[in-house]
């Protein structure tokens, strides 16, 4: 069995001064049983914690450390940025130069705004659209999470679905009486929406969701869903900001034949440091303070040092355009997956999408929330530990997707695969 001794003692000292010991619920491994690892450092593909134990990370920070943890560039930019200032309240070239690298991959994007997180880029997407369309009423699916926010805490995956809560407390009725709920890959629930009200602003959608697991949208769906807003006049919010620059230099949006009216940002945009960010069009745009009437402000918005790192990472990840190893890796995974399920009797299905993948504990696959729910998370709990075991860290929960980096060697992916033949057996 693997020490977990510093580990232990750091989540009963963590206990007295932060909630369940940790500052965002899935790390508190409830759903998964036994208590959380706590990290000490990493580099490149591989992630350490307090005992001493190594692990292939599959987490990456949920998303942001694309390139590896550690990548000398980002090092170095954000290093020279902290010597000569950590955050000054005003404004940067460095400002200046990301928002041009990441409008000139989003065709439908003339100017954006940073923010300090995917949750505030989404907030302010959502006043936004509403202004635009002079209309109240938003659309998201079932299954999909868009941070945080009142408006949007209901029916959301990852973190809820792992407690089996339908929204949150504290959240009020009102907070979400604007919020519709479709089904993903479920083009008639959201006709029925438009049928049934003709007050609605915008409809939110991860392109691939990401929080009920790996989901993606069929073709027919997709642009489906892009014909019905546009002719209806309603905005499509496309939250990218798990998504974004993951499985091309770009969005999802390219890949899926469709383009957002409005898009959001987050994750690899930062390099590793809080950044979100949402941009639309020149006329929505427009709408934002200082040049229009919709307000939003941040003190550390466009804050100098995630400013660098992110210019650091986007530069040297267009120069690696690592896409086809990581297709390529995804795939050799999903078989791994697949194969050792088959070998011990197990239901799995597995779904990627360029650098992102998991598998799922069922026989069937899955293409929406509700069939994600149905998954075995007992098998799934037993599947993670066994890839602890093996010295690969996965996510804590069975709805949230796993990621690869550019660093990942030939012969790591050998440890992963060895790692997923082990844990499985453990499984059935």
């Amino acid at each position: 069995m693997m020490n977990n001794k510093k580990s232990q003692e750091l989540y009963n000292k963590g206990l007295k001064h932060l909630v369940g010991a940790v500052n965002s619920p899935v790390r508190a491994f409830k759903s998964v049983g036994g208590n959380p690892l706590f990290m000490e450092r990493a580099h490149g593909s591989k992630i350490y914690d307090v005992d001493g134990n190594e692990y292939i990370d599959l987490v990456l920070s949920y998303g942001p450390m694309i390139l590896g943890h550690g990548n000398n560039k980002v090092i170095e930019a954000v290093q020279k940025q902290v010597c000569t200032g950590f955050t000054f309240g005003a404004s940067t070239e460095n400002e200046i130069i990301l928002a041009e690298m990441v409008c000139n991959v989003f065709p439908g994007m003339d100017k954006v705004r940073f923010v300090n997180s995917g949750t505030e880029a989404i907030m302010s997407a959502i006043r936004l659209a509403r202004a635009f369309t002079n209309k109240n009423h938003i659309i998201k699916f079932a299954g999909c999470y868009h941070g945080h926010s009142d408006a949007l805490l209901v029916a959301a995956g990852s973190g809820l679905v792992t407690y089996s809560l339908p929204g949150s407390a504290g959240v009020p009725a009102d907070a979400v009486k604007n919020t519709l709920i479709a089904e993903y890959n479920n083009i008639d629930s959201v006709k029925k929406h438009l049928t049934e009200c003709n007050d609605i602003a915008a409809v939110f959608i991860e392109p691939i969701a990401g929080n009920m697991g790996v989901v993606l949208p069929t073709d027919a769906f997709i642009k489906e869903l892009r014909k019905i807003t546009k002719e209806a006049g309603i905005l499509l919010v496309v939250d990218e900001v798990m998504t974004g620059f993951r499985s091309k230099f770009g969005g999802a949006q390219e890949l899926l034949g469709i383009e957002a009216d409005i898009t959001c940002l987050g994750k690899v945009v930062g390099g590793g440091f809080p950044v979100g960010a949402y941009g639309a069009r020149n006329e929505i745009m427009n709408m934002v303070s200082p040049l229009g009437d919709v307000y939003q402000a941040g003190t550390l918005s466009g804050n100098p040092v995630a400013m660098a790192a992110g210019i650091a990472t986007l530069t040297e990840l267009k120069a690696q355009n690592p896409y086809d190893k990581f297709n390529r890796q995804a795939e050799q995974l999903e078989k791994a997956l697949l194969d050792a399920a088959n070998e011990n009797g197990i239901g799995l299905t597995v779904n990627h999408f360029g650098s992102m993948f998991n598998p799922f504990f069922s026989n069937k696959k899955i293409t929406n929330f509700a069939e994600a729910q149905e998954c075995n998370t007992e098998q799934f709990t037993k599947f993670f530990w066994g890839m602890i075991e093996n010295g690969i860290y996965i996510p804590p929960s069975q709805f949230e997707a796993w990621f690869l980096c550019s660093v990942i060697s030939d012969e790591e992916m050998e440890r992963l695969i060895k790692g997923i033949n082990n844990a499985m057996k453990l499984v059935g």
